[in-house]
């Protein structure tokens, strides 16, 4: 089956290259299109405290898509996981989410704190953070996804 999107808008970022970690202290801003969306599409936002950013990652050659397991950043102290089993950037079909903080609301232009997406990343879609939609019950990982995760966020 194929399915055919249209980027609806285009992230604005100082970091140009995927990579690295620290990921809270990049401000970028999503810029939408308007020929994909109508001037108030973004009316409204700005009473949410969150917002999930869907992208496309754009920038990995298909060549180096991954459909297998492998271990996360090539840690061999990590064990082998599936490519569904983790948030690498090399996915089946490169799509990126992120929760990001609402910085500003103006026009057709979305400020953000702690999207992980680069300089002219397209933007699927934007979807406000309802704590009605966060996760039920207890969450759970292994240790390695924490490990991976200790300074994603912060240095």
């Amino acid at each position: 089956m194929s399915i055919e999107m249209v980027a609806i808008g285009r992230v604005t970022s100082t970091r140009t290259a995927p990579g690295g970690d620290d990921w809270d202290s990049e401000s970028s801003s999503i810029a939408l299109d308007p020929q994909q969306v109508g001037p108030e599409a973004l009316a409204g936002l700005e009473e949410f405290s969150h917002v999930e950013v869907l992208f496309h990652l754009d920038r990995v050659p298909v060549e180096r898509i991954e459909r297998e397991a492998r271990r996360p950043r090539g840690n061999p102290e990590w064990p082998r996981v599936g490519i569904l089993a983790q948030r690498g950037k090399n996915r089946p079909n490169r799509i990126g989410a992120t929760i990001a903080r609402v910085v500003a609301v103006e026009g057709l232009t979305l400020t953000v704190a702690g999207l992980d997406a680069i300089d002219g990343t397209p933007v699927l879609d934007v979807k406000p953070y309802m704590a009605e939609f966060g996760p039920r019950g207890e969450v759970r990982q292994p240790a390695w996804a924490t490990a991976l995760m200790r300074s994603y966020w912060e240095a």
